[in-house]
């Protein structure tokens, strides 16, 4: 495993800002409102300029390797978070979430998801350090995922959730009252003389769960393009802010990209065949293994490709 780029210093000011961001988040959503398009293409381009300066500051400081290790990760991880967006409309549909808490609801699950993928992140960069053995896992589970998505895309599977089946749902209505109905962006209310989660809150925990499952392989994706655990926090968080916005941005886009999954399943068989000869090669050096730049160049082209087909298929 390669040694990580970052120092106390960088770390601290990569948290320190992902913080500030949040909470300018927190705060500018106080006042819940119906998010307009004009909007979320605001704050989708200004969270698409976010993740490109700062793989021009990775460039500056660390070189050409670094940044486009970046890039190429947070390409992977972009790409698998417009597939969640699927899940997250189902989520926000089953809980009646009314469209001006959409927003809030949406930041509360990925705070939450976060948190999720630094643990993930943890457990990963354990594993690679104990051996190489961990390439060979990540690339397993790479393969398993992208047979099950290639095999829906092709039956026709259509995505669905049940969330009151979700463990961590049931878990709470166990534990704790939940109110009748929403009470604008509050979490926690008194009714009947007790406090009670408001119907926002579970929908803030459905959208957490869901995404230990999408956890499990965008992690080991992001993991096949860099072993630097500071880059892969780098890509997950930068790909995870920007995901509200392209929520309501690709909203009434997501249903016409009908060849989406095929070209994931690709991506991440892509990526679990390159783990597995990262693997290979240090075993037998004879073994060749698959450059970043290449492996950049080829989710791009995956994912140029996916895009026009469906668009040539709703034509028809």
């Amino acid at each position: 495993m390669s040694t990580s780029i970052a120092s106390l210093p960088l770390w601290s000011a990569t948290v320190a800002g992902l913080a500030l961001l949040l909470s300018i988040d927190l705060i500018l959503t106080r006042r819940p409102h119906e998010v307009r398009m004009r909007e979320a293409l605001a704050w989708s381009a200004f969270y698409l300029a976010l993740p490109l300066a700062f793989c021009a500051g990775l460039w500056a400081a660390f070189g050409t390797t670094v940044a486009v290790e970046f890039l190429t990760g947070y390409v992977v991880e972009k790409s698998l978070s417009v597939d969640n967006l699927f899940v997250f409309m189902l989520v926000l549909a089953a809980f009646a979430v009314p469209a001006e808490l959409t927003r809030r609801v949406l930041l509360y699950g990925i705070i939450g998801a976060l948190l999720l993928r630094v643990v993930f992140i943890m457990l990963g960069a354990a594993a690679l350090r104990s051996g190489t053995w961990a390439f060979l896992l990540f690339g397993a589970i790479l393969l398993v995922t992208a047979a099950k998505v290639m095999k829906d895309a092709l039956t026709g599977h259509e995505r669905e959730i049940d969330v009151c089946s979700l463990p961590a749902i049931r878990l709470v209505r166990r534990f704790v009252p939940v109110a009748r109905d929403y009470r604008g962006s509050k979490l926690v209310v008194r009714e009947d003389g007790a406090r009670a989660l408001t119907p926002l809150a579970l929908a803030a925990v459905a959208i957490f769960a869901v995404d230990i499952v999408f956890a499990v392989d965008s992690v080991p994706a992001v993991y096949g393009v860099t072993q630097d655990p500071f880059l892969v926090f780098a890509t997950n968080a930068f790909a995870l802010l920007g995901l509200r916005a392209l929520y309501f941005v690709l909203e009434g886009a997501l249903t016409k990209l009908c060849h989406l999954n095929h070209g994931l399943s690709l991506i991440l068989a892509f990526i679990g065949i390159k783990l597995i000869l990262h693997w290979a090669h240090g075993i037998w050096p004879g073994v060749p293994e698959i450059p970043t730049l290449a492996s950049l160049g080829v989710i791009v082209a995956v994912l140029a490709v996916v895009t026009l087909t469906s668009l040539y298929a709703n034509r028809r």
